[in-house]
């Protein structure tokens, strides 16, 4: 009878740890660049159930039983989202190429993301908000001092005189390789470093959207949901049995 706790409790914190995978989807769903995340569960290796104790001590299989479910993995949906005109000078998308993305000069190192909706920071560089300043095809923070720019169709920045100030570096990585997610939603190597890519397409006055699907996001949120008040409810039921029992026999 205890045993059925194990599976309630897995089962709860599983379910809420899925539910957090869905929220943080659901709050970057107009993020531009955001990749959704896909959570997946386990169970701990099945136990041999066999019965024992007849007269020749024979052990007969009688089956396989899990007790609990845990969290396994987060899977990263890397599919290229929506594209939406914005017209702003400094927006800029990669097209298609789903392993190519911007590269991004940190306190913490370079880290890659595919969101292009870039401004300038009070030294004329190039910045993604709250991330850092874009690097060029050599790896050097691009200064570029006023917005008054237009870009061509491979990252090349030009100021509206035609003089050339910087090109975006768009790095791709190896389909067999793709790069982690961190805390802050940005990709570092997985061990490989990505190497340029000379051949990709940017489009200006353009933003790539998330590729969450919200519809989707809900219909999982409310599934979810259910199964983690349907197992809180019978793990009440379940001490509220328990507690009977224990008091029954402590009677007798």
């Amino acid at each position: 009878m205890f045993k059925g706790f194990y599976n309630l409790t897995s089962g709860m914190l599983t379910h809420g740890r899925h539910l957090d995978v869905i929220s943080n989807n659901m709050a970057n769903v107009a993020t531009a660049g955001f990749k959704a995340d896909t959570f997946t569960a386990t169970t701990f290796e099945d136990v041999l159930w066999s019965r024992v104790g007849n007269k020749e001590k024979t052990y007969v299989g009688l089956g396989n039983q899990s007790y609990m479910t845990v969290p396994s993995e987060n899977y990263t949906d890397y599919t290229t989202g929506s594209y939406d005109t914005t017209e702003e000078p400094l927006d800029f998308a990669i097209e298609g190429n789903e392993n190519c993305y911007f590269a991004f000069n940190t306190a913490e190192g370079r880290v890659y993301s595919r969101a292009g909706s870039f401004t300038l920071d009070n030294d004329g560089f190039l910045t993604l908000p709250g991330v850092g300043r874009v690097l060029d095809v050599a790896g050097n923070e691009i200064n570029i001092v006023t917005d008054k720019v237009q870009g061509d169709n491979y990252g090349g920045i030009y100021t509206d005189g035609g003089a050339f100030v910087g090109r975006l570096g768009v790095y791709r990585f190896p389909e067999d390789n793709q790069p982690i997610k961190n805390r802050d939603a940005l990709f570092v190597p997985n061990g490989q470093e990505p190497v340029l890519a000379d051949d990709v397409r940017v489009i200006n006055g353009v933003v790539e959207r998330s590729n969450v699907d919200l519809v989707k996001q809900m219909v999982g949120m409310i599934s979810e949901q259910r199964a983690y008040q349907s197992a809180a409810q019978v793990s009440k039921m379940y001490d509220e049995l328990m507690t009977k029992t224990t008091g029954e026999l402590g009677r007798m």
